[in-house]
């Protein structure tokens, strides 16, 4: 089942993820296992193809400035993904563009809170991509898919 809800949260710091997409993506990770933690259940692994597939999404939501999850079973099938599998977007400004504050709105959205703390889900792939989206500047586009 796929599940999307759209916030925006705009400020003008720049983007608190830091860095390359090397780092961003490993406070991204950091902050969705410190969740999963501190709800007893276990940390999730990057995985390369889901990680393949995420930044591909990020990556065309930005170019094409759409943020909605698409063909989301066809996307997954262009990447030989299959089984369970699930999907949290968010998108950000400035500092607003920050790891633990884009984990906290999913736990905070019972659909993406529900992917996050899935106790199948053991793999992850995130996917960022920064530019101007949607008419703001310094954001920060996010995919995180999700598989057992």
């Amino acid at each position: 089942m796929l599940f999307a809800a759209v916030f925006v949260v705009l400020a003008v710091a720049p983007s608190a993820f830091g860095g390359g997409r090397t780092s961003a993506q490993a406070s991204l990770l950091r902050a969705v296992n410190a969740a999963r933690a501190a709800h007893g259940l276990r940390p999730l692994r990057l995985d390369a193809a889901l990680d393949r597939a995420a930044g591909a999404h990020s990556a065309e939501m930005l170019r094409g400035n759409d943020f909605s999850h698409g063909d989301f079973a066809g996307r997954m099938a262009s990447f030989h993904l299959a089984g369970s599998l699930g999907e949290n977007l968010a998108w950000a400004t400035g500092s607003a563009a920050n790891a633990r504050l884009i984990v906290h709105m999913w736990l905070t959205s019972a659909e993406h809170r529900a992917n996050l703390l899935r106790p199948s889900f053991h793999r992850i792939g995130l996917g960022l991509a920064r530019g101007t989206f949607l008419g703001q500047g310094n954001a920060t586009v996010v995919t995180a898919d999700f598989s057992s």
